[in-house]
């Protein structure tokens, strides 16, 4: 029998300095494809949605088509400049310039400081480390404790906003079964917004924050039963939340363009009344 006493012991001896050797990896495969995606992803979502915030038209299709849609980023329109019919009765009378401006701030906060997409800019856009066995670019770390990577802390608060958001949406997806003049009915529009409330409900309820909200810090999950069970319900999301996380800031994307291009008159959003 072999014993611990008789075991060799290996030395471990970690050297170097943060930012690796000259050679940055030994790597031989297209290791830079995946960062190099995520960056044009990422900014090119970021440039179409700063445009679509600042471009404030064609985000809401009314009574005139016989449709109640409107863009995920502009809802809820509550200012001064929505267009007749987007918003919801009260406004706000100060704010005079596009309303997605004042929207975008919390879903765009909720994914900036999201678990998921931390890994991801970090490591396409900072290289910190870009690769796995990549060495680092920067020759030190400070993890998210200096200005401005401590506002991540406040993930969980934009998290719970996120929730108001998806909910506002789900009620978009609603309204839009109403056609003004023709009653209720079902267009490709309608599907689009139903579509898109799903998966955001799906990218917030696998986050990793939901879950823990759930589960985390039961010291014992036969004395809390019903959280073990939702908090059971939320795991297998919770595995898939980079596949939600992607599908989702596609399709919100996605969502506004097909608003836009309706409420524009570029295309007609085919349906039916009941």
């Amino acid at each position: 029998m072999t014993t611990l006493e008789d075991a060799k012991v290996t030395p471990v001896v970690l050297g170097g300095v943060r930012g690796g050797p000259s050679v940055p990896t030994l790597r031989k495969d297209r290791w830079w494809i995946q960062p190099v995606f995520t960056v044009s992803v990422l900014a090119a979502f970021v440039a179409y949605a700063t445009w679509a915030a600042f471009v404030n038209n064609n985000y809401f299709v009314g009574a005139a088509q016989h449709r109640d849609l409107i863009s995920p980023f502009y809802s809820p329109c509550l200012t001064a400049t929505c267009v007749p019919g987007s918003h919801p009765g009260s406004i706000i009378t100060w704010w005079t310039i596009s309303p997605a401006l004042l929207i975008l701030i919390f879903p765009l906060g909720f994914r900036l400081t999201c678990y998921y997409y931390r890994k991801a800019y970090y490591r396409s856009f900072w290289w910190a480390p870009p690769a796995c066995a990549v060495s680092d670019a920067h020759g030190s770390y400070s993890g998210e404790s200096k200005f401005p990577l401590f506002f991540q802390n406040i993930h969980r608060y934009f998290f719970y906003a996120g929730l108001v958001f998806n909910t506002i949406l789900t009620i978009d997806a609603i309204v839009a079964f109403r056609q003004p003049g023709d009653g209720l009915g079902f267009s490709v529009g309608t599907a689009v917004l139903l579509i898109n409330a799903t998966l955001l409900w799906l990218y917030s309820l696998s986050c990793h924050a939901c879950r823990h909200l759930c589960g985390g810090g039961v010291k014992q999950f036969s004395a809390a039963p019903i959280r073990h069970r939702i908090w059971k319900t939320l795991t297998p999301l919770n595995a898939k939340h980079m596949v939600f996380a992607w599908m989702s800031l596609v399709f919100v994307a996605l969502t506004d363009v097909y608003v836009r291009l309706v409420a524009s008159g570029a295309i007609h959003d085919y349906g039916f009344h009941f």
